[in-house]
């Protein structure tokens, strides 16, 4: 069924490939480049940043096994990592032509036994280990254990091995992240030298692209940058909103002093007030937090605050200075610094904002 709320996420496709321009200027000439699109592309639409990028980089990552298939049933070709698998999904990662993200024995094992069965030849998998995260990952002490075990099959081979930083955005954790850095260069020296072969490396997110440049490796993982958002202002400034969150006004209400607005009657009148109603509620992803004057919309370039508690699906917002009529064009978001005061004030992260767009708002590419 077609899509056709008229609240729309726009995504800026000049704007994608800017800041994907942006952090290639960072990098060797051969390093090849990762983007993440787990979680619908952070908030967007994985298929169409995908598309966007898919000529210009060299793999795609994603959290779990259906956000790969999605990308395959729409033409996506591209090698695609799922980071976090189960073993239940096995199957369908290897019908998809999908590369698995091994990081315990218990995984590690299913998928061995199931390239056996199959059996697979050379079948691309991923080790990750545990540099300091300490979310996935093989210990170092493990690496006999997985040599062993992946020496005694043809049907799979080690496509890269990785890690994952924790604090690269936080100059205070600078000694941390170097100590993971170079535990992550001993790890890679010890399979190195018993593998036989020199699987890819990669250990860099965003913030390490920024931070960590000379630890490239082979690949770097751009996730949040690439979406206009680069964990730290002076980054963000050089990086371009690829985002705007847009509704129209339903209905324009004025009410007298003493009357109220709202579930709980959260917002009263001290004065004649005009207020418009917004088709977008908690369920599209405006939190609860940005009710009663602590959120702001866009109406005809004024901004006008959240009334009230945000409701389902509505917000009403105050436009009593602002000249409007229904049906007018609004503005949620448009500028980084616009998805970052909502998260101030929802007491969380840009990422958070994102990822918590519902999937009923309609998408569109511009």
């Amino acid at each position: 069924m077609k899509n056709e709320h008229v609240t729309v996420l726009e995504i800026d496709q000049k704007a994608v490939l800017h800041n994907l321009n942006y952090f290639k200027q960072k990098l060797a000439a051969n390093t090849k480049i990762l983007v993440v699109v787990k979680a619908f592309g952070y908030g967007t639409t994985s298929v169409a940043i995908a598309k966007i990028v898919q000529d210009h980089v060299s793999y795609f990552a994603v959290a779990y096994a259906s956000e790969g298939i999605a990308l395959r049933e729409a033409g996506i070709s591209t090698p695609i990592l799922v980071l976090h698998p189960q073993i239940d999904n096995l199957e369908s990662i290897i019908r998809y032509k999908l590369e698995p993200n091994l990081y315990t024995f218990r995984i590690l094992d299913a998928f061995l036994e199931l390239a056996d069965k199959k059996p697979l030849l050379h079948y691309p998998i991923h080790l990750k280990f545990n540099t300091g995260l300490n979310r996935l990952g093989f210990s170092h002490e493990d690496i006999p254990a997985i040599l062993a075990a992946i020496k005694k099959s043809n049907n799979i081979k080690v496509q890269s091995l990785f890690s994952h930083l924790a604090a690269s955005e936080d100059a205070n954790e600078h000694e941390f992240t170097i100590g993971q850095i170079n535990n992550f260069a001993y790890i890679v020296q010890q399979m190195y030298k018993h593998l036989g072969y020199q699987p890819m490396l990669h250990i860099l997110n965003t913030s390490g692209i920024v931070n960590y440049a000379k630890a490239q490796f082979d690949m770097v993982r751009l996730g949040i940058g690439l979406y206009g958002f680069g964990n730290d202002p002076k980054e963000t400034a050089q990086l371009k909103s690829i985002l705007t969150l847009k509704s129209v006004i339903s209905q324009i209400n004025t009410i007298g002093p003493g009357e109220t607005i709202g579930y709980n009657r959260a917002f009263v009148a001290s004065r004649p007030t005009k207020s418009a109603t917004i088709p977008i509620g908690h369920a599209d992803g405006i939190s609860r937090k940005l009710g009663n004057k602590k959120g702001v919309v866009f109406v005809n370039g004024q901004p006008a605050a959240i009334l009230g508690n945000v409701c389902m699906d509505m917000i009403m917002v105050d436009v009593s200075k602002v000249p409007c009529r229904e049906g007018d064009e609004v503005i949620i978001f448009h500028t980084q610094e616009q998805v970052e005061y909502m998260a101030q004030q929802c007491e969380t992260i840009s990422y958070e904002i994102l990822t918590a767009l519902s999937q009923r708002i309609r998408r569109v590419v511009v």
